[in-house]
């Protein structure tokens, strides 16, 4: 008996041995591999690294890293700081943070962007805040930008789709409107600190994103200098030339492979910026809403591309009837311009691919945005119950998640997507 308890105890020692010499076997990764190839120009031509031609058609991811008024309906609050500083009025701080957490989470999201490749979208434009690059509280959230571009590479490289990345908001403002959360004036072109942020902003990027082809390319800055400051804009423009040129001229210094966008001046509209071409992988871009749909509307651009042999890229249009987009969007086609159509999603309203349903008690919230503030009394009197206003935003971000969007199937069709 006591030989066969230690031959036992040999055993279990042995296979004791054994269990502990094994090493533990990782489970496989489900990495994505990526198909996509860097794209550049080549003359008037956007290619692959095969050398076939792509026209990129897409849309813009509108009001997720820079929320507008009016997509909030809140009219003339209507750029990001104003916003939060409304919102901050009726919720207070720490409810206002869980708010922009989950906006920023629920707006779009990785099936916004399996939806967009099954329908046709081949690259999605991204407008973003320079403060998502700062200390800047912004959103709820400081210094968060590189996790939401991640974010959303990952996504657009499990579906395949190119991003492209599109300061919206630079430091000191580019266009001295809302759009751009400025200040009532173009100052980052009067601004040697705002010029050198930027610039040190799109270095970053270039550094961190030199080696992904899932980014299509950079946006310098949308829609510079309005048309209010028309009696500065020779100034103006060459002002613009000069921080272009200083730009593109750092982000090649650590990135030689991807394309930079530029748009023109006075909306993006007005291409006399374009002193001289300062680099080979350059697209131009030129933005234009609100106009008869005729061939004398886009000849200029057309003009431009025939004269220097370089690709044009119109970044935002749209909002309009299905039947104006249709024909917008054809004579784009029968030209072969790229191009990008605003927005993707919006709350109740048919301007665009996706919808979602205004919630209940959200008038409280677009009637106290119209009303008197201009003193702590008036903030005091016209605040609306908080109760009521919570219950609003939480429904808001219920309804902004994808699986309670619906298809405008009319804009859809009319940009010659797939409409199940």
């Amino acid at each position: 008996m006591k030989n066969l308890i230690n031959v036992l105890v040999a055993i279990v020692i042995i296979l004791m041995g054994i269990s502990c010499n094994k090493v533990p076997q990782k489970k496989p990764e489900n990495k994505v591999i990526n198909t996509l190839s860097f794209i550049k120009t080549k003359q008037a031509q956007l290619v692959d690294d095969k050398g076939s031609e792509i026209i990129l058609k897409g849309t813009n991811l509108g009001n997720w890293l820079v929320p507008e008024g009016y997509m909030f309906k809140m009219e003339q609050v209507n750029s990001p700081r104003k916003i939060d500083e409304l919102l901050y009025e009726l919720v207070g701080p720490d409810s206002l943070q869980v708010f922009w957490k989950g906006f920023l989470d629920n707006y779009i999201t990785h099936d916004d962007i399996k939806y967009l490749k099954s329908i046709g979208v081949n690259h999605l434009r991204l407008p973003f805040h320079y403060k998502m690059f700062t200390d800047d509280l912004y959103m709820g959230e400081r210094n968060a930008g590189f996790k939401y571009f991640d974010r959303l590479i990952d996504w657009c490289r499990e579906e395949q789709l190119y991003v492209l990345l599109d300061m919206h908001c630079a430091p000191g403002g580019q266009t001295g409107d809302n759009i751009d959360d400025s200040y009532g004036y173009p100052y980052l072109f009067k601004s040697k600190s705002s010029q050198d942020l930027m610039t040190k902003i799109w270095v970053d990027i270039a550094k961190k994103y030199k080696d992904e082809p899932v980014v299509i390319g950079y946006d310098i800055v949308n829609e510079p200098i309005a048309h209010y400051f028309n009696d500065e804009l020779d100034e103006l423009n060459h002002q613009l030339y000069l921080l272009y040129s200083r730009i593109i001229k750092e982000v090649r210094a650590v990135d030689q492979k991807h394309i930079i966008f530029l748009n023109g001046s006075n909306w993006s509209g007005n291409f006399d910026v374009f002193e001289e071409l300062v680099d080979d992988n350059v697209v131009y871009e030129f933005h234009k809403y609100w106009f008869d749909v005729n061939q004398e509307a886009i000849q200029v651009y057309l003009d431009f591309r025939e004269k220097h042999n370089v690709p044009i890229y119109i970044g935002e249009t749209g909002e309009n009837t299905d039947e104006w987009v249709m024909d917008f969007r054809f004579l784009l086609d029968k030209h072969a311009i790229n191009w990008c159509f605003w927005p993707y999603k919006k709350m109740n309203n048919t301007r665009g691919i996706m919808n979602f349903n205004e919630p209940d008690n959200y008038h409280l919230i677009t009637e106290y945005a119209k009303s008197d503030r201009s003193t702590y009394a008036k903030v005091r009197e016209n605040r609306p119950d908080i109760v009521k206003v919570q219950k609003a935003l939480n429904q808001y971000l219920e309804n902004s998640l994808y699986k309670n969007n619906f298809v405008n199937k009319g804009y859809t069709k009319a940009l010659n997507f797939k409409v199940d």
